[in-house]
């Protein structure tokens, strides 16, 4: 089970996530509360462990621009959230995730058939008019089989230390990834960091004794 805390902005929330068990720590290059220039964003990957993964967000950038900052920041990982073609996706020779929105009804934005065998894997947002994620609300997480389907999932959208356990319950998604449910006025929080993964591992332990 991969734990994603995403929206970093300092070394110490990085650490904060890292010691409480995160897998993967996401860096927003996007318009955002939680955007993050490059030459921030590399003096904390400069001091990450190795082995976490350093998860550059983008929306709509250009390839070069994408390409320029990943190898700048040193990013194992990309995570595109707008319109990015399958053609656009295929540009990259680091792994790509590729986030689709869900809709209460629903109906998948973009639809993920397209980026079968494309994209390394899909993060799973919830759909809203006008905005190209990160609203901190949930959509009905049932939905989120149809996408299993065509490759491994992410589940992120709304989720938080008080919902986790039952998110995991109903999709069993190969990962988690969280911003807004992690923070208090904006700002990441690190008790509910701590409790956020401490869910996770509860739910997982529970997996190992009930088989």
């Amino acid at each position: 089970m991969l734990i994603k805390i995403c929206g970093i902005k300092d070394i110490n929330t990085a650490h904060t996530a890292i010691d409480a068990g995160a897998d993967a720590l996401g860096f927003v290059f996007a318009p955002s509360s939680r955007r993050i220039t490059p030459e921030d964003a590399r003096k904390i990957i400069q001091n990450l462990p190795r082995d976490i993964l350093r998860v550059g967000v983008f929306v709509n950038a250009s390839i070069s621009s994408v390409k320029e900052i990943a190898e700048y920041c040193d990013l194992t990982t990309l995570q595109f959230h707008g319109k990015e073609s399958v053609d656009y996706c295929q540009q990259f020779k680091r792994p790509v995730v590729k986030a689709i929105k869900v809709a209460k009804d629903g109906r998948l934005f973009p639809d993920p058939v397209r980026y079968k065998g494309v994209v390394k894997m899909f993060l799973t947002d919830t759909y809203q008019p006008g905005t190209d994620g990160g609203t901190g609300k949930t959509f009905p997480w049932k939905e989120v089989a149809t996408i299993k389907g065509y490759g491994l999932v992410i589940l992120a959208g709304g989720l938080n230390p008080n919902n986790i356990f039952q998110a995991l319950s109903v999709v069993r998604p190969w990962g988690v990834d969280v911003s807004s449910g992690v923070e208090t006025r904006g700002r990441k929080d690190s008790k509910k960091i701590k409790k956020f993964i401490q869910e996770v591992r509860r739910w997982k332990n529970e997996q190992n004794i009930t088989r």
